[in-house]
This record gives C-alpha cells, sequence and structure tokens, in this order.
C-alpha cells in the first residue's frame, strides 16, 4: 500500500527518492511521464511516419530502445550477419522502388563495416538511412569498448552525416536526413546516435513524431534545365541525321525509362546505355544500340559515327569511356545531368542541361515536337542501319550463345536467362565478371530498371544480399548471379534468406578461380603465370543443402534451363544453382566475338 501511494503521487515519490538516494539507473532513469519516451522509440515512430520498408542491422548496446521500439511498433526488421550485407540488402530494395533504404549497426565495428556499401550508394546515387549507434558522450574517449572515429571514418562515404547532439532535435534530424537522401542526387545519410541520446527519455509532441511525412522516396524535388539551354540543344538535335542518345543509371533515378523510350521513337534516335543505364529501353526495341564503353555489341562504332550525343543522367566515366577514349573530340554532346559538379568533369560538352532528366527529357519533346515526323522520316535509313547491324552481331554470336561446351560458356547461360526470365524479372548481377557479361548480353523486355549491378563501387559480394533487398521489392522474380569469390564472401546469408523464407535464385558462376584476376594474369603475362587466384574446387550445391536451401549442380548447358525453372518455382527458401564453368582463363573475359584485346603500358583492359 506505501508504493502504490507513492507511485499514484509523483511528488510524493521524488521526495521518497530523494530521502534515500534512490536511483534505477543514474545514466537512464524511470521515464517520469506518461508523455515521455526513448530516444530509440522516437527514431522508430519517426522512420514509421516516413513509411519505410524492410530494415536490416545487427544490434547492441547502444540501440537497444530502439530495437525494443520497433518490435513494439511492429517495424519490419530483420537480422543481418555482417553489416556490410545489410547496406547491400537495403541497396538493392531501395534501387528497385525508390523508397529510402534503412540499415542499422552498432558502434565501432558495426559502423566501420557499412562502408563499403556507404560508397556503394554514394556513387550509385541510391537513397539510403543509416542509423548508426556511437558511445556514450560522458565516457567518450575513456577507451571505450569498440569506440573508435566513426564519424571521421564514415564522413566521406556519405552524401552527409549527421551527429545528433541533443534529444529534442530527434524529430528535426531524422526528418532532414531523409531528405537529404531523396533529393539532388540521391544518396546515403548516416545518423550518428550517441548511446545517451537513444536511452534518455524526452516529452516529444506526438504530432512531430507520427506524421507522415515527406521525402520517402525518389525522384523529390524535381529540377529543370534553364531554356536558352533547351532551345541550344534542340538546334543540334533537330538537324543531327546521326544522333545517339547514351543513358546511365540517372534515368533510372529519375523514373525516367518510359519517358526516355517515348522520346527516342517520337523522334527516332537510337539509345545506347551504360550497365546500369540497361532498360533505360527495352533491349528488344529496334532503337536499342546496347552497351557502350569497355564491352560493347555495336555502340561504339555508332559512337563514332554519330553527328550528336545527347547523354542522359550519365558520369561518363572510366568504364563507359572505354577509357576516356569515348566519345570522340569532334562530335557535339548534349549533357543533361542532376549534378552540375558531373558536367565537364571528363569532358566539356556542347550544350550543358543542369537538371533532372525526366524534366530535361519532357522539355526537349515539348521544344521539338513540331519537328517529329520530319525527324522520324530523315532518320528512317539510320534506324534501318542500326538495326542490321544488331541483327547482324546476333547472327555472329550465335554459336557462343547457344554452345554446347562442357565446362558451361557464359554466353549460353545468358543465352537461356533472356529465354526463360519473364519480362518483370530482375537480374541482380555480382561485380565483375556478372556484371560485364550480364550488362553485355542480358535483354530487358521493357523500359525500367530490371537488371542491377553494383556499380556503384563495384565490389564483389552483392549478388547474394542485393537478392534479398530485391526479394523484399516485391517488383518480379529474382535472380542474381556472382562469382564462386563473390559468394564466398557472403554465403553466410543463406541462414538470413532461409529465415525470411525468401524465394530468389542465385546462380554461383563456379570457375574455382578470383576469375577476373586470373583472367588478366593470362592476358597480361602470358599461360601459367598466375598468382593467388586460384580457389578450391567447391560443390555450392551441397553447401547451399546443409543450410537448408534447394541446391542444384549443373555442369551441362543442357540442363541450364531446367535448373531456373525449378528455382522459379522453389517455394519456402533460395535455390542456389552451382554452375560449373570454364576454367580457361583465355576464354573468362567477357565477350562473345573473339575480338583480340591489345594492350598497352598503363591500358586496364578488364
Amino acid at each position: 500500500m506505501f508504493f502504490r501511494f507513492l507511485l499514484g503521487n509523483h511528488s510524493k515519490l521524488d521526495h521518497f527518492a530523494s530521502l534515500v538516494n534512490f536511483n534505477v539507473c543514474e545514466e537512464y532513469p524511470v521515464l517520469s511521464t506518461i508523455n515521455e519516451m526513448t530516444g530509440g522509440e522516437a527514431i522508430a515512430r519517426l522512420l514509421r511516419a516516413q513509411g519505410i520498408g524492410p530494415m536490416f542491422g545487427m544490434g547492441g548496446f547502444q540501440l537497444l530502445p530502439f530495437y525494443d521500439a520497433a518490435r513494439r511498433l511492429g517495424l519490419t526488421h530483420s537480422l543481418i550477419n555482417d553489416e556490410r550485407c545489410g547496406i547491400f540488402a537495403a541497396d538493392a530494395y531501395a534501387k528497385i522502388t525508390g523508397r529510402v533504404g534503412v540499415v542499422d549497426a552498432t558502434l565501432g565495428p558495426g559502423a566501420t563495416n557499412l562502408v563499403t556499401g556507404l560508397i556503394e550508394a554514394l556513387n550509385a546515387g541510391t537513397p539510403i538511412v543509416a542509423i548508426v549507434g556511437n558511445s556514450h558522450r560522458l565516457h567518450s574517449w575513456k577507451n571505450m569498448t569498440q569506440e573508435s572515429k566513426q564519424v571521421e571514418i564514415l564522413r566521406p562515404a556519405v552524401k552527409e552525416l549527421i551527429k545528433v547532439e541533443m534529444i529534442e532535435r530527434l524529430p528535426e534530424l531524422v526528418r532532414r536526413a531523409f531528405q537529404i537522401a531523396t533529393t539532388g542526387r540521391p544518396g546515403p545519410v548516416v545518423l550518428d546516435i550517441p548511446e545517451d541520446i537513444c536511452h534518455a527519455s524526452y516529452p516529444f509532441d506526438p504530432e512531430e513524431l507520427d506524421v507522415p511525412q515527406l521525402y520517402q522516396r525518389i525522384p523529390n524535388l524535381r529540377t529543370r534545365p534553364d531554356r536558352q539551354s533547351i532551345d541550344e540543344a534542340v538546334q543540334l538535335l533537330k538537324y543531327s541525321k546521326r544522333p545517339l542518345i547514351l543513358a546511365g543509371g540517372g534515368v533510372h533515378l529519375s523514373d525516367a525509362a518510359q519517358t526516355l523510350e517515348t522520346f527516342a521513337e517520337t523522334f527516332s534516335i537510337p539509345v545506347a546505355h551504360t550497365m546500369t543505364g540497361k532498360g533505360s529501353i527495352s533491349c528488344s526495341n529496334t532503337l536499342s544500340a546496347g552497351l557502350f564503353g569497355r564491352y560493347d555489341r555495336i555502340a561504339n562504332q555508332f559512337i563514332e559515327t554519330s553527328d550528336c550525343l545527347l547523354v542522359i543522367g550519365c558520369k561518363l566515366g572510366e568504364i563507359a569511356t572505354k577509357r576516356f577514349t569515348l566519345p570522340p573530340k569532334n562530335v557535339p554532346v548534349i549533357h543533361l545531368e542532376v549534378v552540375a559538379e558531373e558536367i565537364g568533369r571528363t569532358l566539356q560538352p556542347t550544350v550543358a542541361l543542369w537538371g533532372d532528366a525526366k524534366e530535361g527529357i519532357n522539355d526537349l519533346t515539348s521544344a521539338m515536337s513540331t519537328h517529329a515526323e520530319k525527324q522520324r522520316t530523315e532518320r528512317a535509313g539510320y534506324i534501318k542501319d542500326i538495326e542490321k547491324h544488331m541483327n547482324n552481331w546476333r547472327i555472329s554470336v550465335k554459336g557462343r550463345l547457344t554452345s554446347e561446351e562442357i565446362p558451361i560458356n557464359m554466353a549460353r547461360l545468358m543465352h537461356e536467362l533472356n529465354n526463360e526470365l519473364p519480362k518483370e524479372a530482375i537480374l541482380v548481377a555480382d561485380g565483375g565478371f556478372a556484371a560485364h557479361w550480364g550488362g553485355l548480353l542480358y535483354d530487358t523486355k521493357r523500359a525500367g530498371r530490371g537488371f542491377l549491378p553494383d556499380r556503384g563501387f563495384a565490389s564483389i559480394g552483392y549478388g547474394l544480399p542485393g537478392a534479398i533487398g530485391a526479394t523484399l521489392a516485391k517488383s518480379g522474380p529474382v535472380i542474381a548471379i556472382t562469382g564462386d569469390g563473390g559468394f564466398n564472401m557472403t554465403l553466410g546469408e543463406l541462414e538470413t534468406a532461409k529465415r525470411m523464407h525468401l524465394e530468389f535464385v542465385i546462380i554461383v558462376v563456379n570457375n574455382a578461380a578470383s576469375g577476373y584476376v586470373k583472367a588478366l594474369q593470362h592476358l597480361m603475362y602470358g599461360e601459367g603465370a598466375y598468382q593467388s587466384s586460384d580457389l578450391e574446387e567447391t560443390n555450392y550445391a551441397e553447401a547451399a543443402e546443409s543450410l537448408g536451401c534447394k541446391g542444384i549442380r549443373v555442369e551441362d548447358p543442357s540442363k541450364i534451363r531446367e535448373a531456373i525453372s525449378i528455382g522459379l518455382s522453389q517455394k519456402g527458401c533460395p535455390t542456389i544453382i552451382d554452375l560449373v564453368v570454364t576454367r580457361d582463363p583465355a576464354k573468362m573475359l567477357p565477350g562473345v566475338d573473339n575480338r583480340a584485346a591489345t594492350i598497352k603500358k598503363g591500358d586496364r583492359v578488364a
């Protein structure tokens, strides 16, 4: 009765506590009013107001109140076995849906494990918010467990790092993180949360926490090029006989693929794409010139003979320009780009269009609409030439695409994927071989992001966690390609996928080597000159089965189609196809037309 009396009277409880010098926890006192909540709960409620999807993370003491609130609020949060895989999964989810990917990590090693994925998101323009715990500020720099200069480590890897210093600013700063992540060129934002902020309490105004917020997805706050620049671009385009669009990943960030395809068809302008720009136009469209840059089908020769290039959402980096040998210096270039600093970084365009890709395309369409029929008529022969060259290319490589070679030829795998996957499928491609083979040979069947490579940082190890994130996006069936080296890095996440009952197919390109490295050593130093590029022969189908997943080993190319079909119909767990491909490093580099590589000092050919 005495304690019930005290609990019903806060002033007497406070007086009693002072008399007996009683405190439940000096650092984290009992909440004093019914409206108070921990900083961790405030963060969880703010995330709910942002309409977030799945979260990935590995907990620690610093963020425990956040985890407890996420449980009580019913937020979707999944334990990941490595924080790098968590941010890769969040990155893939965000790339496909346009919604902000959310990941969390504890201080020290948890924070530093995020770096690779943060840079992928930074370079690729992926909207990510990473919630990272930090040490209690009362005890900082007194050799706290796992403490490091994580703010200094993370800051160069993100678009913005926001360190929360006062608990009452949480609503403002969480909203700010989402705004920064989704505007301009999207990117990752770290919210650095000290332990004392997450565990402490504050009487927040519920309206600050629970009202649905803006900045939930990209694109946001679209900008438009100035009218004079649009007029200058129109003058170049409408008189051009052989124009060519070079489309990069910015087309997808702007949700502009269908707009671009319509624009290309309206004015009869062919489209070539980067690896991340694949899907800017359907690969089956007769206006598609395919991949350009380091590897291409026919696009590079049409860049060479073009009389006007319209570059959209592409940074024109090393891969796209074939190490800065494309395009020719005499070709007029119009560059439409949302980040002004990227314009002129690798070449000075004839006309710079600073603005959002979709808005820029719409403005060009409006300004040229009266000339559309005339342009289509004048370019009819040019478009037939594109179609003829593409058909000839397909005929020339048919032997490789349908190869019966054992071990299996990678071109045959891509051919079977093109035949078997539905138009709504998502093909996730790991860094290295998988991205280059996929970028060159995979055909998307509609405009939109159906091909998902991690080209921001081109890190291997993206395939499996990328498949997890892509599956949670619920856009269509998911198939991932990874090398055995990349799969070795992240194999433990099969446990994550099995625990989450996710259904996707991951194809492990098993060449018992760090294939790119071994192929380059062969190319540059000759047969037998290999160092630290071989892997142990491993049966990944058996490894998958031991983790409760479906495993299929394929050594005969005639069995690829059946394996893909089984995988796509598998319920309750992922399917791992262990695809045994060539061990010959002379056949490992992506390419199907047997063109010889010529190497000069300083060249990087792959």
